[in-house]
């Protein structure tokens, strides 16, 4: 039957050699350059059970669970976080009012490294592209009237996810919930911060350690919790392919597991518990097939390269965000349409929890409708679309499972450049993840400047004197000052020794084996401020700085 079709296809081909064609590059967004028709020859030895099988099994090629979203939708979880804690409560509840089911923290850039808002590095940028958090009482006031109990939070944070992560903790002890009953994630993914985002706070050695304590304290204590959400998203924002993103990500999964192996713990204790974040992003079949060769490369890996016993420990549940880097400040209502087919793709490969960017994220934070927009677009393909209806629709595919299988080749290319450079670890450290994407991101620019690849509104189909009528969302400078001045009534209400002897005790626990969330939620717990905790582990590990990478 091969050799049947392989002559017939020859013969089409033939047919079709002086047909005329469109004077455009027919690649994937990556640069894959793609077939004019795919068939079962594409396919080589694709064998259905080993490559393939069915949804819940291995290697879950067609999803993690087996009903899918016959059985439960994903989770409509909107990245959300502005100005005050009181002003993102508001948004919270705005947004579980009108269907969310998740909650989704967004930090401003002081909280993302470490600093409180008082700090002055810190001055003009309390709230604005994030809640600002300094202290427990912050996150009391943020999860005001929100049972703990009741919600799964995520939170995008990294450098300090431990101490935002022992900030929620307490504030849910506060509201009588024990740190059983939480479920969310912490993203708390350092690696991926030297690579892509840069948000870190002490150098790699000691940045690892940490997680490793968060893995270990959530598997005992708070069980429900992804205490990793092992990201690709900033990695792809900062110009990757999408093979870069996907072996890039499952490498640092990888080197996560080795160093939680390698501090004693049992792989099946705490892989459960790792998740995944990936972008989603304008090429609607390439992110398709990205999804589909993550799960089941991680799959294969955990089952034979960490003897992972638990079939648990072979599943890669994920959040997907839409691709912030594809928005256009030109003709904004355009992304609308940009984000539903990106969050479709998401949903055809098989997410666990999705949030859609809203059409005015490229000018600002997010207005209220254009937040509603953003999750009605994921209610309808929910409830109209008929997506879900059939479990892995594009499954079998010769075109999906083709490029499936080619987005796979290439992440293993990228595995054995990555192991003959020492690791992911030592692979950051001379630069090569981050001179791969800048290669990437120059050549994807490059297609747009030679109108190689058109970006509606921006190269092409302009639109002569256009005016933004968008209501942008603007931060009162008041958020900032009324930060300032709750953090100066927090260090004279709470109490000094108290906070002191808890300092020294997570100073002294640095240099020993203990596990860290123990005297960081201790300090938590006597109100020190994230900027007190994040500075002694600085004053103990020192600062990173990035060394100079040319290519």
């Amino acid at each position: 039957m091969s050799d049947k079709i392989r002559s017939e296809k020859n013969q089409w081909r033939k047919k079709i050699a002086d047909s005329k064609m469109r004077d455009v590059s027919f690649d994937t967004v990556s640069g894959e350059s793609l077939e004019s028709l795919y068939t079962p020859d594409d396919l080589g030895g694709f064998d259905y059970l080993k490559d393939l099988g069915f949804p819940g099994q291995f290697p879950f090629t067609r999803g993690v669970y087996e009903s899918m979203y016959r059985g439960r939708l994903w989770t409509m979880r909107m990245f959300s976080g502005f100005g005050s804690a009181e002003d993102t409560n508001k948004r919270y509840k705005y947004l579980l009012r009108h269907g969310q089911t998740g909650l989704s923290v967004a930090f401003d850039f002081p909280t993302l490294y470490g600093r409180d808002s008082d700090d002055p590095v810190s001055r003009g940028e309390v709230g604005k592209c994030g809640v600002a958090i300094s202290s427990l009482d912050d996150m009391e006031r943020l999860f005001d009237g929100i049972p703990l109990d009741k919600v799964s939070t995520s939170m995008t944070i990294n450098g300090p996810a431990a101490i935002l992560w022992a900030f929620y903790i307490v504030t849910a002890e506060k509201q009588g919930v024990p740190p059983k009953k939480l479920s969310g994630t912490i993203q708390n993914d350092v690696l991926k911060e030297y690579i892509a985002q840069k948000s870190w706070l002490v150098p790699p050695e000691p940045s690892l350690r940490i997680t490793v304590d968060t893995m270990a304290y959530g598997s005992r204590y708070v069980p429900r919790w992804n205490t990793i959400s092992i990201s690709g998203y900033h990695i792809r924002e900062a110009g990757s392919t999408a093979a870069q993103e996907l072996a890039f990500t499952l490498a640092d999964g990888f080197a996560y597991v080795e160093r939680g192996i390698q501090a004693g713990l049992d792989v099946d204790d705490f892989a459960p518990r790792l998740s995944f974040f990936f972008n989603s992003h304008i090429d609607f079949f390439e992110e398709i097939a990205k999804y589909r060769a993550a799960r089941r490369i991680w799959a294969r890996e955990m089952k034979n390269r960490y003897g992972a016993r638990n079939p648990k420990s072979w599943l890669m549940r994920f959040h997907t965000q839409t691709a912030g880097c594809t928005l256009t400040a030109q003709q904004p209502e355009n992304n609308i349409v940009r984000v539903a087919w990106q969050a479709l793709a998401a949903v055809l490969g098989g997410t666990q929890s999705l949030h859609t960017n809203s059409m005015d994220e490229t000018l600002a934070l997010p207005s209220e409708k254009a937040a509603l927009i953003a999750l009605r677009t994921q209610q309808l393909i929910a409830h109209e679309s008929g997506v879900t209806a059939t479990i892995d629709p594009l499954g079998g595919s010769y075109f999906v499972e083709a490029l499936t299988s080619r987005l796979e080749e290439k992440a293993y290319e990228y595995f054995e450049k990555i192991e003959k450079l020492g690791g992911i670890t030592r692979a950051i450290e001379v630069g090569f993840p981050q001179r791969e994407i800048a290669e990437a991101a120059f050549q994807y620019q490059k297609a747009i400047d030679e109108k190689r690849r058109i970006v509606v509104g921006v190269n092409d189909y302009l639109i002569e004197g256009e005016d933004l009528e968008i209501p942008i969302l603007k931060i009162d400078p008041r958020v900032e000052t009324d930060q300032c001045k709750r953090l100066e009534r927090l260090r004279k209400e709470r109490d000094s020794g108290k906070v002191k002897k808890a300092l020294d005790d997570l100073r002294n626990a640095c240099g020993s084996r203990e596990n860290l969330m123990i005297p960081i939620l201790t300090a938590t717990r006597e109100y020190a401020t994230l900027g007190e905790i994040a500075g002694v582990l600085k004053e103990v590990f020192g600062e990173y700085r990035e060394p100079p990478i040319y290519w």
